[in-house]
């Protein structure tokens, strides 16, 4: 599957998605993370709450939301 992103994202073992942002890793997600990801693809992290966006080929922050609830 081809990405076509200036972002560095990788993806670990356990199936979580980082990316290289504002010369930090950072956690995008999981099963959230849009499979593949497209200019303007916009997800919310379930456990952290942070909003990303694909702006201009590149994986951006794009605020802060409350997580959404778990119900099990």
């Amino acid at each position: 599957m081809a990405f076509f992103l200036k972002t560095k994202i990788w993806q670990t073992g356990s199936l979580d998605w980082w990316g290289f942002i504002d010369g930090e890793d950072v956690f995008l997600g999981s099963r959230e993370f849009p499979m593949p990801a497209e200019e303007g693809d916009r997800w919310v992290v379930r456990s952290t709450g942070e909003v990303f966006k694909v702006e201009g080929g590149e994986i951006l922050r794009d605020g802060h939301e409350e997580p959404p609830q778990q119900v099990w």
